[in-house]
């Protein structure tokens, strides 16, 4: 694992909240806004840039923690920008802060965790 990021170095994600994104499930929509879950999928894929950075060869990050506090609604065609601090590196583990954001209101905020571990023990946690 290449130590090269310090506490508090940023990353920044922008998307644009699609159709596709709304909260809905089997079929039905729920809200015509971003669902929690496509939160989910944009705030990992943020934090996660730090983890792709800092993997050397033969190794892979897994995600181990991720808490989300959905404040407000961010609607389609809205451009959610997420922006992510590391908070804590231990060992192999990586502890991010993060914000969503759409303008100046927030949307939603919390924590990601995720190890680098090396890619045989990742493929041996998920063998049956």
């Amino acid at each position: 694992m290449k130590q090269i990021f310090d506490i508090g170095d940023s990353q920044v994600f922008r998307r644009v909240v699609e159709q596709g994104d709304i909260a809905a499930f089997q079929g039905t929509v729920v809200h015509p806004v971003c669902a929690t879950f496509a939160l989910a999928r944009d705030i990992e894929w943020t934090t996660r840039q730090f983890v792709l950075q800092m993997c050397e060869d033969g190794e892979e990050g897994i995600g181990t923690m991720l808490i989300i506090n959905h404040a407000n609604p961010a609607f389609v065609g809205d451009e959610i920008i997420y922006s992510a601090q590391i908070q804590e590196i231990n060992g192999h583990e990586l502890i991010c802060s993060y914000e969503a954001r759409v303008g100046d209101r927030l949307i939603a905020s919390g924590k990601t965790g995720q190890k680098i571990l090396k890619r045989e023990k990742v493929s041996r946690l998920f063998k049956i």
